[in-house]
């Protein structure tokens, strides 16, 4: 089991909100049950790196649907194949590591 953070920015498309285009990428991973959470600066996913890969291509893809020329994902994966992890595993974590302070 893996974490994602993929971050993907349309470019040139004349207005600098992107908020139709996130919405896109969201109804994508809600039509194929994929977990994840949104966040202001990109969107967390989980699952096996083989599935991850292919959602990150199909969500690269996703802006060119509508006529973007240009577009430029990040994506940073954290890969743990010692025990599984899940989203907000890290966050509970930390906080638990706070509340013992």
């Amino acid at each position: 089991m893996a974490i994602m953070e993929i971050s993907v920015v349309p470019l040139g498309m004349g207005g600098v909100g992107v908020g139709e285009y996130v919405a896109d990428l969201i109804r994508y991973l809600q039509n194929n049950s994929i977990p994840y959470k949104l966040t202001d600066m990109g969107t967390i996913l989980e699952g096996e790196i083989d599935q991850l890969l292919s959602v990150a291509r199909n969500l690269h893809e996703l802006p060119f649907h509508r006529q973007v020329k240009r577009v430029v994902t990040h994506i940073a994966i954290d890969d743990r194949r010692d025990r599984e992890v899940h989203l907000e595993d890290k966050i509970k974590a930390v906080t638990q590591r706070l509340t013992q302070s």
